[in-house]
């Protein structure tokens, strides 16, 4: 095939370590990036092991300092509903927490690894969706949070270990399923800092991210056609790219480039700052309402709109600008690979949390389990079956593609012979029961078995037209197999990216670049609003609703012309005040909207039998 002098390939007899080096991620992280992948040894050595009861209760089990690998993977019978977790962080003081928050600022001063968000998450959203960020924050009060003091003893404690012993570990894993040969790189980071550190959705303990390359056998040698990363709300199809498309898939020497999100560690295929959002969960009541009106607006009133139901989505970016450290083959810095397996006692004994369980209720909080498991012990789908994982479990390797395809035509071609000599055989019965049919008209003492012959030539026919049925579909697919196979034969592949249903793309820097004025005013709209109707409420509260519509119009304008939507603002404002005074309208004078109606009908009726009758 064309193109594969360009990739690199592996003996198939290579080892499985030499496979992992040869193809391992080159991974490039954002500026202000803290955690980088660490070793599952000292990261147990400085955690304590704990349990959640049912009842609500917690009890630990191992303290700081003396928990290990062998500790870890005890077994314990524990009833069900409970859940074992590590805690990388122990409980802080007041105290403790603004003298931990105090030395991070400074650490990141001294090291000059500050990241500057630069303008627009708040602007990129209009006023609803800030109104959403605003319950999604207060919801944190009343959930299992992590507060940011435990990122800043995190981001110090991992720096101390590193200061101790620096390095960048991954775990290896190798997997052959159906013709394919599947690397993972799993890496461990000790934090996930994404809200505290850039603004993002959550922070938890640990965090667990993977990357896998796939490689097929040909002439006893092995070639990577498949990378597949792990996402925010990808899956599947969505998550892989192949080797040879070099506009989605950066390669640095034959090894796959990943841009890692800032605090989030989540994996990229090219750099850039990537939107991301959380909708939230509204009423059953309320969603279906917000469903009906946007059907309303847009099929019943011809209005354009950018989101189709939820409006509460609330913005957030995931940076992943790789303009920070870089890790892999011939980088400044270089892994360290470790290869596991389910012989590996910490990855197939622990089915607990590898960080903190904060009893969030919707996880976002909670630390996620191991490569093997789900937080609830399940078994995880990208390890036992890493080809669904990816949606490869439905694409054979290109060598064995040429040979089903070819043993497929043969059988429809086969399947078309026999489909044509059913079809005659089956024309010519109903011929012979159309003559005896023809033949029993005029003889009342064969009518009973005319009807007879009438029900079998039906039944024979419906044969007959389900048989050339068949037979078009065949030929269509056969037509269409056949191409397909002249394609492979002669080395032409298909769209690389023909597959993704989603694809994840950075927002240009020109969506991302609103001015000052417009971030200033995004951040505080909400709380002006509050104070103004908190000041209508103790100073005026006689004007308390005319007051608080004139400050919702002069707030819709002023968000308008900062966001250079007023022209769009004001013909929405014109649509939904139309619709409103259609339905006060209708409230007030129903009867006689009725009664004209009903009188326009009848005569409109009347004239068009006149009309008919005149004809």
């Amino acid at each position: 095939m064309k193109g594969l002098a360009e990739r690199p390939v592996m003996p198939a007899n290579a080892t499985d370590l030499e496979l992992l080096r040869r193809f391992e991620p080159v991974v490039r992280y954002t500026k202000g990036e803290p955690f980088y992948p660490i070793d599952i040894e000292r990261y147990i050595e400085e955690c304590s092991l704990w349990i959640h009861n049912p009842d609500g209760s917690e009890q630990q089990l191992v303290k700081q300092g003396e928990l290990c690998v062998e500790k870890l993977v005890e077994i314990r019978e524990d009833p069900f509903g409970t859940v074992q977790f590590l805690r990388f962080i122990e409980p802080l003081s007041l105290t403790e927490s603004a003298q931990l928050l105090a030395r991070q600022r400074r650490h990141k001063q001294d090291n000059e690894n500050i990241f500057h968000a630069g303008v627009g998450r708040l602007a990129r959203g209009g006023f609803l969706p800030r109104m959403a960020d605003a319950l999604f924050s207060l919801t944190l009060l009343l959930r299992g949070r992590v507060p940011a003091a435990v990122a800043a003893a995190a981001e110090l404690n991992y720096h101390d270990l590193q200061q101790k012993d620096e390095k960048y570990i991954y775990y290896g894993r190798l997997v052959r399923q159906n013709g394919w040969t599947a690397l993972q790189y799993w890496f461990l980071y000790a934090y996930n800092s994404w809200r505290s550190g850039f603004h993002g959705v959550n922070d938890h303990e640990s965090d667990w991210e993977m990357v896998s390359v796939y490689l097929y056998e040909q002439d006893e040698m092995l070639i990577p056609e498949w990378v597949a990363y792990a996402s925010h709300d990808f899956h599947g199809d969505d998550l892989r790219r192949r080797w040879n498309d070099h506009q989605q898939l950066d390669l640095e020497d034959g090894h796959p480039v990943v841009y890692a999100g800032a605090g989030s560690h989540a994996s990229y295929f090219q750099r850039g700052e990537y939107q991301a959002e959380v909708s939230l969960t509204l009423p059953k009541w309320l969603s279906s309402a917000s469903k009906a009106w946007n059907n309303f607006w847009r099929n019943t009133l011809g209005q354009s709109m950018r989101q189709e139901s939820n409006p509460f989505r609330i913005p957030f970016v995931d940076y992943a600008r790789g303009d920070g450290l870089s890790i892999g083959p011939d980088q400044i810095k270089e892994w360290s690979p470790v290869q596991i397996s389910e012989e590996t006692p910490w990855v197939s004994q622990y089915r607990g949390l590898w960080g903190l369980f904060a009893r969030d209720p919707i996880s976002g909080e909670n630390a996620p389990a191991g490569p093997m498991y789900n937080r609830d012990g399940t078994p995880r789908n990208s390890w036992f079956d890493p080809l669904g994982y990816a949606g490869l479990d439905k694409v054979p390797p290109p060598p064995a593609e040429l040979t089903l395809l070819e043993e497929r035509c043969a059988a429809l071609d086969q399947r078309k012979a026999e489909l044509a000599d059913k079809i005659s055989k089956k024309a010519s019965e109903l011929h012979t029961m159309g003559i005896e049919a023809k033949a029993m008209q005029g003889n009342p003492h064969l009518a009973k078995a005319h009807m007879t012959l009438e029900k079998l030539v039906i039944a024979t026919s419906d044969e007959l037209k389900e048989l050339r049925r068949q037979q078009s579909n065949n030929d269509l697919l056969l037509q269409s197999l056949t191409r397909r196979l002249n394609r492979l034969r002669e080395g032409r592949q298909d769209d690389p990216r023909a597959h993704i249903r989603h694809l994840a793309t950075p927002v240009s820097t020109s969506q991302l670049r609103f001015n000052r004025a417009a971030e200033t005013w995004a951040a505080i709209s909400l709380s002006l609003l509050l104070f103004g109707f908190v000041a209508l409420i103790y100073f005026a509260p006689q004007f308390l609703w005319g007051g608080l519509a004139l400050m919702l119009i002069v707030f819709v304008v002023i968000e308008s012309i900062l966001r250079g939507t007023f022209i769009q603002t004001v013909t929405t404002t014109t649509v939904i005040l139309a619709v409103i005074s259609s339905a006060l309208l209708l409230i007030h004078y129903w009867r006689q909207i009725i009664v004209a109606g009903l009188i326009g009908m009848g005569v409109f009726l009347l004239l068009q039998k006149i009309q008919e009758l005149r004809q």
